[in-house]
């Protein structure tokens, strides 16, 4: 890579110094190639100072406009001080004036008359070396500079980040801390809730009992010519039989709750278990004339609590008859299959079906039904049913056309199980 041209800028009133130091300068074979300049007054030099900007200046103390020291405060004006490379020339050996020139900018000083070639070189490439020196390392604290703000900047925002961070882990701790508590507190009041229904429910079915005892004693010893008193006495029966229902329904949900963590997974067969679940239907079956098929080959057997997977069974089966069309005999089909390295069992009918989009936020929900007409219950089934599967992990899709039938898509995925708590159905239904 070829060296740069050097810039040297003479500025003499005397011609004939400027040439001697022109060819002084010339005499030093081997060395970079230099480019002269020359002014002859004050002005002339700032002029070709900023037209140049030589890499170094011979400057004669006494010039006809003004004297050495005047023009380095100038020169000063127009580069930095790291940038100015200035050797002032003095007509005599006064060491005062050179102490001045030097404090005021100047890298060196000669006295005229008592220099040659040689030492004129020396100064003027030292010169120039220790102002490239200077303008280096200037550029280099600089940009150390800009990098120690950037640090500082970075240590800045980095504590800004920590103590953010500090701050939302506090506010995040504080949260988790509420929601353990409320947790806690909703622990302690289900199963307070849970007791309560749970004695409630069994407490009421003695009076209950009671009430449908000496209703038969009435019903079997009293005569009654006024046929209005035998349709209150039916109301009644009515109203008694629903009462009695509710109550055990009620009671199965709290103790189905109870035994969760009681039952332990084992596999079943599907087959044999359909068959006990079809067993205790019987009467409902040949009543409805119901067809019942199933199809496991798929899936014979699943590891799950056999005696929640039987509930999951009978309510299903239950309710596709339950809530059969009144224009045809009721269809179920049951099914298993592996679905997404899930256990599935999928229970479809024919039946009234339901409306979705409508109803399907409730489906689930205590003692809600959608088709009170079709047939004794209290809508505890499903809500079982759904208990049961989420407390396994699980979880189930539901199809269902309105006077075209259901599908219950059970995923029985044994993940680890949810805390079971008492769901706000039974809380909304005993408040």
């Amino acid at each position: 890579m070829p060296t740069r041209v050097k810039k040297i800028l003479i500025i003499d009133d005397n011609a004939q110094d400027c040439l001697l130091y022109r060819r002084f300068l010339g005499l030093q074979p081997g060395l970079e190639r230099l480019e002269i300049h020359e002014a002859y007054s004050g002005d002339e030099g700032l002029a070709l100072f900023r037209d140049v900007r030589p890499d170094c200046v011979l400057l004669d103390y006494n010039l006809p406009d003004t004297d050495g020291l005047t023009m380095l405060a100038q020169l000063a004006k127009l580069v930095p001080e790291h940038a100015m490379c200035v050797v002032m020339i003095t007509g005599d050996g006064n060491e005062r004036l050179a102490v001045r020139a030097l404090n005021s900018g100047a890298l060196d000083y000669l006295v005229k008359q008592q220099f040659d070639s040689e030492l004129l070189n020396k100064t003027v490439r030292f010169a120039i070396e220790k102002n490239e020196w200077r303008q280096y390392e200037a550029r280099y604290h600089s940009e150390l500079k800009g990098m120690n703000q950037e640090l500082r900047d970075s240590l800045a925002e980095l504590t800004r980040t920590r103590q953010e961070r500090d701050e939302r882990n506090a506010l995040l701790n504080a949260a988790n801390e509420a929601v353990e508590a409320r947790n806690r507190q909703l622990a302690r009041t289900n199963q307070d809730l849970d007791n309560f229904v749970y004695a409630a429910s069994h407490d009421l079915r003695q009076p209950v009992n009671n009430l449908r005892g000496l209703f038969e004693e009435l019903r079997r010893s009293a005569v009654f010519q006024d046929p209005e008193q035998a349709l209150i006495l039916r109301l009644f029966d009515n109203s008694l039989t629903s009462l009695h229902t509710t109550v055990t329904d009620l009671a199965a949900v709290v103790q189905e709750q109870r035994q969760q963590g009681e039952q332990l997974p084992e596999l079943v067969a599907l087959g044999p278990l359909l068959a006990e679940v079809l067993q205790s239907l019987d009467p409902q079956i040949v009543a409805s004339e119901a067809r019942i098929s199933a199809d496991f080959g798929a899936l014979a057997d699943v590891r799950y609590a056999r005696g929640n997977l039987s509930t999951i069974l009978l309510n299903l089966v239950s309710n596709s008859i339950k809530y059969r069309h009144p224009g045809r005999p009721p269809e179920v089909f049951i099914r298993s299959y592996h679905h997404d390295g899930c256990p599935v069992l999928e229970v479809a009918d024919n039946g009234l079906g339901l409306n979705l989009a409508q109803h399907g936020h409730e489906l689930f929900h205590l003692f809600r039904r959608f088709h009170p007409n079709a047939g004794d219950g209290t809508g505890v089934g499903l809500f079982l049913v759904n208990r049961i599967v989420q407390y396994e992990g699980g979880h189930i899709d539901v199809e269902s056309e309105e006077g075209q039938g259901t599908t219950f898509r059970v995923k029985l995925c044994a993940t680890s199980p949810a805390p079971a708590l008492v769901s706000e159905s039974v809380q909304q239904a005993v408040t």
